[in-house]
């Protein structure tokens, strides 16, 4: 009985599906250093120049015994790449964009990269905004409110991450694929929060403003 059970939930969901998901902001945020730390679990000072055009990677992420399949695609933040990036907003299913948080031009700039996703990207897709590189505590120039009030104004998740020290970097992606697995599940089930989730796990983590 237990297996057929378990059966019965692991139909809900095809693990063979892949979910789109694209890292997006300025230049020099932090973007490939956070897809490596999620990917590889390190961190490879000064080992990248600014991504040129796109490139992705395949990631599974566990969810509830169930495989989410996440093609996270790296996009470049140059202006000339602009309208490459545009393409593949299109079917993306998440979004991940980042500022950087010793940066106010990358934070002034996040308002321009919502108003992209809104016209190019499906009005159903995933958004979440992180305030990357919060191990920066000396140099910090963005406060934590700033990134949560924006989040809070656009209605999306907000968390700070840092790729060096890998704080709530699993966390955000894990949440877009939690997200993701209850949009895509055949089955009726409680509608997952990603907000609460976020919320409660970060108070879990404590770090970058959050104890």
């Amino acid at each position: 009985m237990e297996g057929q059970v378990e059966e019965k939930q692991c139909c809900s969901y095809n693990q063979d599906l892949q979910h789109k998901t694209i890292l997006v902001g300025d230049s020099c945020v932090g973007k490939t250093s956070l897809l490596v730390q999620f990917d590889q679990g390190k961190f490879l000072p000064g080992s990248f120049t600014s991504t040129v055009g796109i490139g992705f990677t395949n990631k599974v992420v566990t969810v509830d015994g169930l495989k989410v399949n996440l093609q996270i695609w790296d996009t470049a933040g140059q202006e000339r790449f602009r309208s490459v990036t545009h393409a593949y907003y299109r079917d993306a299913q998440a979004l991940l964009l980042l500022y950087d948080i010793t940066s106010k031009t990358s934070f002034d700039n996040i308002r321009a990269w919502l108003t992209e996703v809104h016209e190019f990207a499906h009005k159903d897709v995933v958004i979440m905004l992180l305030g990357n590189k919060c191990d920066m505590t000396g140099t910090r120039v963005i406060r934590t409110e700033d990134g949560e009030s924006l989040a809070k104004e656009y209605g999306i998740p907000f968390m700070e991450t840092s790729a060096k020290t890998g704080i709530n970097v699993e966390l955000a992606f894990t949440a877009v694929a939690r997200e993701l697995k209850q949009r895509y599940s055949q089955q009726d089930e409680p509608k997952f929060q990603i907000h609460q989730y976020i919320e409660s796990q970060k108070k879990k983590s404590g770090c970058c403003g959050y104890l």
